[in-house]
């Protein structure tokens, strides 16, 4: 099923579009590298997509650049109207609304995961995963949900899981709680509060993490999350809501209940970027100290 539809996505999109930006740009990189990895190659495609990107940086693709600052909290959300504001705008330039500022959170995730993507397909995307990474100890300590600022929580969740995807390379590898022992407690701590805010996404990406981290189908918490999403499975096989309009919505949800349901062929302890192990225990072990490291 895979491959039919890397051919059929191979098909619809042989060339680039005459106009391009970032968005589409991420777009075309992701969809190219998951065919690639499937086995549906097309090597002049990516190389066009690696000279389109070299004309962005990362403040186009990020609104930000981790290189020289953390995530930043005056990032606004796209306006109901549709445009993309301006970083630091409070007021939407076309339509005049007010603007929600994106947690920092979301924008992290988003560094990580394009940094991962940028240093596993070739393609530039304006800053490397180190760079996104170097501001572990800044997002410290993480939103609880019993916090006010419910969005921050949200992407706090989303942010760590994709921190424990890009270093095991997207369930290659397990890793040691020791290197990332904030993480690990946020999500231990946290499991049961997702199972009651009824959240399928969050409670599949906690027990696909917390298996990368050494807990077993037998610990308690990967028990009940696995419960809670075997009894919210719908009469077809899926999970979701299967009358919302957005199809990704549909396969998210239903993707994430299934990573957080299977079993995982590791190949032992590691990490998908080793020159980081440094860093990480650096910063585990000034954490437990109370003194975070300060990136370069």
């Amino acid at each position: 099923m895979g491959r039919e539809r890397a051919h059929t996505w191979r098909s619809n999109h042989a060339d680039l579009p005459a106009k391009i930006g970032p968005v589409t740009i991420a777009e075309y990189t992701d969809a190219t590298v998951s065919a690639d990895l499937l086995g549906v190659r097309d090597s002049a495609l990516r190389e066009k997509i690696r000279r389109a990107s070299r004309s962005f940086g990362a403040r186009d693709f990020l609104g930000f650049d981790p290189a020289v600052e953390p995530p930043p909290a005056d990032l606004p959300h796209i306006c109901r109207c549709g445009l993309q504001n301006q970083r630091g705008r409070r007021t939407c330039r076309a339509c005049k609304r007010r603007l929600r500022m994106r947690s920092r959170y979301q924008t992290w995730m988003n560094a990580l995961y394009r940094g991962y993507r940028s240093d596993r397909s070739g393609v530039p995307a304006g800053a490397k995963f180190a760079d996104a990474i170097a501001w572990l100890p800044e997002m410290r300590p993480y939103c609880e949900p019993d916090n006010d600022g419910e969005e921050d929580f949200h992407y706090s969740v989303y942010a760590i899981t994709h921190l424990v995807y890009a270093l095991n390379d997207y369930g290659r590898f397990r890793l040691s709680p020791r290197w990332l022992p904030f993480e690990f407690e946020f999500l231990k701590t946290n499991m049961d509060a997702v199972i009651e805010m009824d959240e399928l996404d969050m409670v599949g990406e906690f027990l696909d993490t917390l298996k990368a981290f050494g807990l077993d189908d037998h610990h308690p918490l990967l028990r009940r999350g696995t419960r809670y999403l075997l009894s919210s499975q719908n009469p077809d096989g899926s999970w979701g809501d299967p009358h919302v309009k957005d199809p990704c919505l549909r396969y998210h949800t239903t993707l994430t209940a299934i990573d957080g349901l299977r079993d995982y062929a590791w190949r032992g302890e590691g990490l998908s970027f080793p020159g980081l192990m440094p860093f990480l225990k650096i910063c585990a072990s000034r954490s437990r100290s109370g003194i975070d490291p300060v990136p370069d």
